[in-house]
């Protein structure tokens, strides 16, 4: 028999190239911009994508302070955890995780996003959050337009 034999490539630790983005929340609405991001910390948009290895980019968003929820859900939606013990349940807002900490929320939100494994724990260590237009990591990261994604 005279075929050719195709062989599915699979990304490893050693193979894998991870590049630093940089992606500016600026009148972005949340959870358009987080889905993307979550889809970049995964990896998704590359063609080596596997799913059991970290094979996403570095991801820094800028300007998390001037993201938008629409309408009042700022204050409506409601987020809840449990501590554990009885009566132990808690709700707050994404305008209480902003006030605590411009990371929260962008971490809350790209945490439901991604695998619920030992994995998605990597993937999120990936995402860094500023407030501002500046980010503290010695490195040229590369901008990219968080629109042209699908």
């Amino acid at each position: 028999m005279d075929t050719l034999s195709y062989k599915t490539i699979s990304a490893n630790k050693a193979t894998v190239n991870k590049e630093w983005v940089v992606v500016d929340a600026t009148d972005q609405s949340l959870g358009r911009i987080c889905s993307k991001v979550a889809k970049l910390l995964r990896g998704k948009y590359k063609p080596n994508f596997t799913p059991h290895v970290d094979c996403g980019d570095n991801v820094i968003i800028i300007n998390a302070d001037k993201v938008v929820l629409t309408g009042n859900k700022w204050n409506d939606r409601i987020y809840l955890r449990y501590t554990g013990y009885p009566g132990g349940q808690r709700e707050y807002t994404p305008a209480s995780l902003k006030a605590k900490g411009e990371d929260r929320l962008f971490r809350k939100v790209v945490k439901g996003m991604l695998p619920k494994n030992r994995l998605g724990s990597k993937l999120l260590n990936n995402l860094h959050v500023y407030a501002g237009s500046e980010h503290d990591k010695a490195l040229t990261p590369k901008p990219i337009d968080i629109n042209s994604l699908k």
